[in-house]
């Protein structure tokens, strides 16, 4: 079976102090999830401006930045997938960023967001893969490797028919960059996910996964004849996840990653988790 996980994120709300931590991270140990994806975000104190974006943007930081990650990580029994980070911290210090990710059991360093990017500018994209690249080579000389993850801005078209995404598969250097691939972000954007994972081929090293539909409250008419989508837990929506999950494994990914903020069972990301454990057991 492939080595499953969720990112730190889904659980920010879940993680607030140390009794809370470990619970939680007992609870995915149970449900069968054998690592968990740390976010730098989440695992050092944050400015109150960086608690204020990501709560704007729908994921709560949590009040875990204090905790003992380490500690907390070995007690659990659970692997450290990756560590997430912002492209600046790695080109200022690529030493520090690999000796952190290297102090919890990783070697996988993963870019996300990149934050007042000109994702419309195609000089832009072209100029993100020449700095992946040399952050990439940074990193390599510290025996880490670097992961750029998607969104749904990759798939804007910035050169006639040609998409960020595009242009980051073209120019960077498979020695220096892979990806970590989040397929419930380009099906939002209406990418054909299915070809895109078979072009990232063995580039795709972890795969980010979700799945997408509706939930009603029990009883509760809808407002309106159009529902919204919105994250639902894995095998419970409208994505073809097993096809995916076959092509996964064709690219031998090496980690499958479970995120989404909201939405949950209960309003509870741990029942959330514990649901699509049920499907990564089955399918993975």
């Amino acid at each position: 079976m492939i080595p499953t996980g969720v990112q730190q994120f889904m659980l920010g709300t879940a993680l607030n102090n140390e009794p809370q931590a470990r619970q939680t991270l007992a609870a995915l140990k149970n449900a069968g999830y054998t690592g968990i994806e740390l976010c730098g975000f989440m695992i050092h104190s944050t400015g109150l401006m960086v608690r204020m974006l990501t709560r704007a943007a729908g994921m709560p930081t949590g009040n875990g930045g204090k905790l003992d990650w380490h500690a907390l990580v070995k007690e659990s029994g659970l692997s450290v997938i990756s560590l997430h980070t912002d492209l600046g911290s790695v080109e200022r210090d690529a030493a520090a960023v690999a000796a952190e990710a290297k102090s919890f059991g990783t070697n996988y360093v993963v870019i996300t967001g990149m934050y007042r990017f000109a994702y419309a500018d195609a000089a832009a994209w072209h100029d993100l893969a020449k700095r992946l690249n040399k952050a990439g080579a940074a990193l390599s000389e510290q025996g880490v490797r670097l992961l750029y993850h998607n969104h749904n801005c990759e798939l804007q078209r910035v050169e006639g028919e040609t998409r960020g995404y595009d242009i980051l598969l073209a120019e960077t250097d498979p020695d220096a960059v892979n990806f970590e691939f989040d397929s419930y972000w380009f099906a939002e954007g209406g990418a054909d996910v299915a070809a895109v994972m078979k072009t990232l081929g063995n580039r795709m090293k972890l795969w980010h996964i979700n799945d997408r539909g509706t939930r009603l409250a029990a009883g509760k008419p809808a407002m309106t004849p159009i529902l919204k989508t919105d994250s639902m837990e894995l095998g419970t929506g409208n994505l073809p996840l097993e096809h995916w999950a076959a092509i996964a494994k064709e690219n031998g990914v090496e980690a499958v990653v479970l995120e989404s903020h909201r939405n949950w069972v209960d309003k509870d990301p741990v029942k959330s988790a514990q649901v699509s454990a049920r499907w990564l057991h089955e399918y993975l």
